[in-house]
């Protein structure tokens, strides 16, 4: 391969045909252009001009060249351009995983926040439990993930978000268990409305049953708080779920909270990144602006 600025000086000189123009286009001296061309065809071992009095003309070979040549620097120009509106946040993508729950009531705002600003970032969601978002930041299959803390996975970095606090609801059906503590072993012999096994809320509510001498069964058994929601509204048992995401039910009357005797700890949100992945432009603008949204996110070890 040649030096690339050799291309470039022939691109010219084809286009100019003549040798002062081109040099004067590309702002440097005539006899460096004639130097370059006369290098490529000895290089090449072909003429690649016909030399005229007021100027140069492309030969057969010349002609050829120029067809690969023309369409390089095009794409090349076009890459240039690309870069620019990646640094601009005019194109691209924003790759995220998180669970559903976590992309409606936490992420959804700030999405609409950073899709009005930058319209043209193309915005890929992928849903699922914080071991499978782990495992698609691991294949590069996402930018970051939303998930439940802690991460224990040496090539993964954990940033603390915000805090969560579960709570059991239930709908009016249920208002006799309400304005008293509920021991444990009373709330699990109810019917209880869970999420699927496997997700962190599952394992959290089914360890504070267990730190309390109580085994507990789903009698429904769902993968969205939505649907959760909906069945306790309409009587079917208990649901375990984050408090944060059913203010609205519980203000409007259509679930009630039920009270424990035991304190529910409080759970962790965060932001996982592969450590060894650099993040999209996209992706770490997003980040800042949910920083800002949540100004007591710490790095995990800081």
């Amino acid at each position: 391969m040649f030096n690339l600025e050799w291309y470039r000086i022939f691109l010219h000189t084809a286009r100019a045909g003549n040798l002062t123009k081109a040099a004067q286009e590309l702002y440097i001296t005539q006899p460096s252009v004639s130097y370059a061309i006369k290098q490529m065809e000895e290089a090449l071992g072909v003429a690649l001009f016909h030399r005229l009095p007021k100027g140069v003309k492309l030969t057969a070979e010349g002609k050829a060249l120029l067809d690969f040549v023309e369409p390089s620097f095009a794409l090349l120009d076009a890459g240039e351009s690309k870069l620019h509106n990646l640094k601009r946040l005019a194109g691209g993508e924003l790759r995220v995983g998180a669970s559903d729950s976590l992309l409606k009531h936490l992420l959804l705002p700030h999405l609409d926040s950073f899709h009005a600003q930058y319209p043209d970032i193309r915005i890929r969601l992928s849903h699922g439990k914080t071991p499978d978002i782990v495992q698609r930041l691991k294949e590069g299959q996402i930018d970051f993930g939303i998930v439940h803390m802690p991460v224990a996975d040496s090539q993964i970095e954990a940033e603390a978000l915000t805090v969560i606090q579960d709570t059991f609801v239930a709908g009016q059906t249920y208002s006799k268990l309400a304005g008293r503590p509920l021991p444990a072993d009373e709330l699990g012999a109810q019917p209880l409305l869970l999420l699927s096994q496997g997700s962190s809320t599952r394992r959290h509510v089914e360890q504070w049953f267990s730190a309390r001498g109580v085994k507990i069964e789903a009698d429904i058994e769902l993968g969205s708080i939505d649907l959760l929601v909906e069945f306790a509204r309409r009587g079917f048992g208990i649901a375990y779920v984050t408090r944060s995401f059913v203010e609205g039910e519980l203000s409007s009357g259509t679930l009630i909270e039920l009270e424990t005797g035991d304190a529910l700890p409080s759970r962790t949100i965060g932001i996982a990144v592969h450590r060894e992945m650099p993040l999209s432009l996209a992706a770490s603008r997003f980040l800042d602006m949910l920083r800002s949204a949540f100004p007591g996110s710490v790095k995990s070890g800081e």
